[in-house]
């Protein structure tokens, strides 16, 4: 899977890319679906040593366009994972007191404490994309923001913290059929937006924006995962692989008691 790998100081331009790519799984869904089975029963293991341990923090940053599938990697991806040490954050427009404070404030306030995993549906990237593409700040305000930004994380890295970040990557012809689908189906209704229609308006230039994110963003301490996302499946597939290879990286153990099992009766 190293080809969804941004390496740190690409030149990323999005047009190379095939968001229909399931190169890695030749088998297809059906060979995706039981290995996305197997591999949420691991995550669940592995967030449970996560939480015992007490020691490692782990933030997943889920980061993508209107109907690339944020809620839907979440929903598939940690469906066993006990909540009680995993927390999904939002982040939406900013508050007036959001807006008050430096645009990383309300974002360190949700970073991952020990035996934490924290999953950012969508993030601060938000701060030079939609920011950036409405220019709602001036552009040597969010420019300044990548290298902001690269320190941000390498402060949290460097503390512990490991970060896996991934950009749902669809194409504009699989974001008009789902779009479709929401508005032909009653029970997806409530998710179609008519101001999503005024962004796809704008698909060129957050295509610019995403792929100078990815350039300006992909560091040794946090590196950019693309992840083709044409095909739900795949993306669930590529996206557990990775978070599941993430904690097992960390070579997690259960802590040792501080006391004698063998000493102790309960009567």
């Amino acid at each position: 899977m190293k080809q969804y790998i941004i390496e740190p100081g690409a030149n990323v331009k999005l047009s190379q890319y095939d968001p229909r790519d399931s190169a890695d799984c030749p088998g297809g869904k059906s060979e995706a679906l039981p290995e996305i089975a197997s591999l949420t029963g691991k995550l669940d293991q592995l967030q449970q040593v996560l939480y015992a341990q007490h020691e490692h923090k782990v933030l997943v940053v889920l980061q993508g366009m209107d109907t690339a599938g944020k809620d839907g990697t979440i929903r598939v991806v940690f469906d066993g994972v006990n909540p009680e040490g995993v927390k999904v954050a939002n982040f939406k427009a900013p508050t007036p007191e959001e807006l008050n404070h430096d645009f990383l404030w309300r974002v360190h306030r949700q970073v991952p404490g020990e035996g934490e995993l924290v999953v950012f549906n969508r993030s601060h990237y938000e701060d030079v994309l939609i920011v950036r593409v409405h220019e709602l700040v001036p552009k040597e305000v969010w420019k300044k923001r990548y290298d902001q930004i690269n320190n941000f994380e390498k402060m949290l890295t460097a503390t512990g913290t490991t970060i896996l970040k991934f950009c749902l990557f669809i194409s504009k012809d699989e974001q008009k059929s789902r779009l479709e689908a929401r508005l032909a189906d009653p029970d997806k209704l409530w998710k179609f937006n008519p101001a999503d229609l005024k962004e796809r308006d704008l698909w060129d230039d957050y295509m610019e924006a995403y792929g100078e994110m990815l350039s300006r963003t992909s560091t040794p301490w946090a590196p950019w995962i693309l992840v083709p996302s044409d095909r739900k499946w795949y993306r669930n597939l590529i996206v557990a692989r990775f978070v599941t290879r993430g904690l097992e990286s960390l070579k997690l153990s259960f802590p040792e008691p501080s006391f004698d099992p063998a000493k102790i009766e309960i009567h």
